[in-house]
């Protein structure tokens, strides 16, 4: 495999040579490189960070969004030795500040002016920061002695290898595989982020743990669109895509996904759950515009399909009247999935948080497996997974061979293996609270084992909901519950400490339109039904009918439809589409407060 991440670039450079290894939409256009091209790059810009005085151990910050740029300056700082620290684009310029200094970062990589300006706007309070290199240098102002162009810092590079040939070689040789390889910045919501250190090691253990399970091969394509500074996109698929030698295509937004799909033709996808429901309620949605004698087509369709995918998790043949029903079924509604993916994708990741049977049973029936499975920043991402042979919808499968998963006293999950880091960043303190006295990272979710050792998890520790009448409450379970109806885009329940449960609700759009439709609402806008009692008549009919499948405790006393669509942008959704539950609450006290009156 090699010691280090940086010798694996260069082992798939000598192998593969010309042929393409990485390639970006931008503009419309495809812009690729060749493994020999995207190690030379990451030479150029590893020696150019050198050049500048960048060392073994030293931090070089990275904020850009996905792009050939991105992988290059990864690989080139990590290749001298020195820690990436990515930083999302959606960060506002003081938390970029904070991470610069608190990661003590020489360097700043940044893609565009937007982001060079984030990083001038607080360079007072970064003491550390000797050198911004801007990507994208249009619109930007290079004339201070602090900032220069990407290009010309591999240009600086360029130079220093013409002088010292061996050197790059050298100084990845020199790695050892405890060496740190990236600091990643934790969501802050209750203090400043934590930067969680991930070693070579780290990545490595994972790496060897995914390849284990033979899912992949260097015939296989990647569409990537999670960000590359999220844990989880860059160990599965950046460094594990690197490894194996898949060609991988980074989409231009997420507004190009499905046309980039259906470009490149992937047998792999990485997503996340909230990705698959918006996928399934959209199918959901035109399916119920089509006549009756259409949708009930669609739904027995739906029928067969979960029949089917239920018999192959349990391993089972499927009768043969069945499988006829089946062939029918999958021309009919399941095919049109599968090439709208593209026509090739065997199998999708959705890990992170719950997935709703019938949306797995769905995409299974489709012949698009969705892996599901549990991981966190601090296990360098995952730390288990369904198999392809071995799997249990509902579930986030069973351990990697690099960890070990067991159950606390008090439900929550513990971690420990070769992929767990070390520790936080300049926190010793947190560091120490992170884990048990034995060695085991305290993961803050709670969740159970089952006798044939899948993980289910059921809530964040701190999120569970303790009614004012002492119900323990999970309310992720019901906010999944809640959003099988494509009406629901998010779902937050509230309660703790209270005598009822309510709820903060985004509605979908599209959906909103098509029931007014439906009920011959007139409107101009759908934004508009969001304010009308007419349409609130309609959304409290499917609130009653998910109610009516709770255990009375559970049920949604009141909601409120929040006009304001939550979002990464405005803080209250993570990148891998997370609810900031705090956040959203905090944002919207008033009116939970109004949701109980004088108790």
């Amino acid at each position: 495999m090699g010691t280090n991440l940086s010798t694996i670039l260069r082992g798939q450079a000598r192998k593969y040579g010309e042929r393409l290894a990485v390639e970006k939409r931008l503009s419309g256009e495809w812009q690729g490189i060749s493994w020999r091209e995207y190690y030379e790059s990451a030479r150029a810009v590893g020696l150019g960070l050198y050049g500048l005085g960048v060392r073994k151990g030293d931090r070089v910050s990275l904020l850009a969004q996905n792009r050939l740029e991105w992988v290059e300056s990864d690989m080139g700082i990590i290749g001298i030795g020195a820690v990436t620290i990515p930083i999302y684009t959606t960060l506002p310029a003081h938390e970029v500040g904070y991470i610069i200094s608190n990661s003590e970062s020489k360097v700043y990589i940044a893609e565009d002016k937007v982001a060079l300006q984030k990083a001038l706007d607080v360079r007072d309070e970064c003491p550390s920061l000797e050198k911004i290199v801007v990507i994208d240098t249009d619109g930007c102002d290079m004339s201070a002695d602090i900032v220069m162009s990407y290009e010309d810092l591999k240009g600086l590079g360029r130079d220093l290898l013409r002088r010292e040939p061996g050197l790059f070689d050298r100084l990845t040789d020199e790695i050892e595989p405890e060496d740190l390889a990236t600091i990643v910045y934790t969501s802050g919501t209750t203090g400043p982020p934590k930067g969680a250190m991930i070693s070579h090691s780290n990545v490595l253990a994972v790496i060897d743990a995914l390849d284990e399970m033979k899912w992949a091969d260097d015939t296989d394509v990647l569409v990537a669109f999670l960000p590359l500074s999220h844990v989880f996109q860059r160990v599965a698929g950046h460094f594990f895509a690197m490894y194996v030698g898949i060609y991988s295509h980074y989409t231009e937004s997420f507004d190009t996904v499905v046309e980039d799909i259906q470009s490149k033709k992937p047998t792999i996808l990485l997503a996340v759950p909230r990705v698959c429901e918006k996928v399934y309620a959209k199918i959901l949605g035109q399916a119920k515009e089509q006549p009756q004698w259409k949708q009930s087509v669609f739904n027995w369709a739906v029928g067969v399909g979960a029949e089917v995918s239920k018999l192959m998790e349990r391993k089972k043949p499927i009768p043969t009247i069945l499988n006829l029903k089946y062939k029918v079924a999958y021309k009919m509604v399941f095919e049109k999935l599968r090439q709208a993916l593209g026509g090739r994708t065997r199998w999708m990741v959705a890990s992170g948080a719950p997935l709703a049977r019938d949306i797995a049973d769905f995409f299974n029936a489709a012949g698009i497996f969705l892996i599901e499975g549990y991981g966190m920043t601090e296990c360098s991402a995952p730390a288990t997974l369904n198999k392809l042979d071995n799997y249990k919808f509902g579930t986030a499968g069973t351990p990697l061979s690099c960890n070990e998963v067991r159950i606390a006293d008090d439900g929550e999950v513990l971690i420990k293996g070769g992929n767990i880091i070390r520790g936080y960043w300049k926190m010793p303190e947190e560091t120490k609270n992170a884990f048990t006295d034995d060695g085991w990272l305290m993961s803050g979710d709670i969740g159970t084992i089952d006798q044939d050792g899948f993980l289910t998890i059921t809530d964040r520790k701190k999120d569970l909901i303790i009614t004012a009448g002492g119900k323990n409450i999970a309310p992720q379970n019901i906010e999944g519950h809640f959003k099988q109806n494509p009406l629901f885009e998010q779902f937050v329940v509230i309660g703790d400490a209270k005598k009822y449960l309510v709820a903060l609700v985004n509605i979908n759009l599209d959906e909103a339109a098509r029931l007014a439709r439906e009920a011959n609402l007139t409107f101009a806008t759908p934004e508009e039904l969001l304010e009308r009692e007419d349409f609130k008549a309609i959304v409290d009919k499917f609130v009653e009918e998910r109610n009516s499948h709770l255990a009375q405790y559970e049920t949604i006393k009141y909601y409120h439809i929040a006009k304001h669509v939550f979002s990464e942008e405005t803080g209250e959704l993570t990148p891998s589409l997370k609810v900031k539950r705090k956040v959203v609450m905090e944002k919207h006290k008033d009116i939970v407060e109004s949701m109980y009156p004088a108790e």
